[in-house]
């Protein structure tokens, strides 16, 4: 399991970055999630790790 969180905005980022954050269920700054650590989701969290805290849980 990880537990990531948005902690920088999307608003600048293009729209490739945002349907990603999206897609990752994140909506606002400072919002969590916690994900199975599946190939997929990692993928897209590596994608957009520079806008994201993640942790091991």
């Amino acid at each position: 399991m990880v537990k990531i969180t948005l902690i920088k905005s999307v608003s600048n980022e293009n729209k490739s970055i945002k349907a990603t954050v999206e897609a990752l269920g994140l909506k606002k700054i400072r919002s969590t999630k916690t994900l199975e650590a599946t190939p997929a989701n990692m993928g897209q969290i590596k994608k957009v790790a520079y806008l994201l805290k993640v942790e091991e849980v």
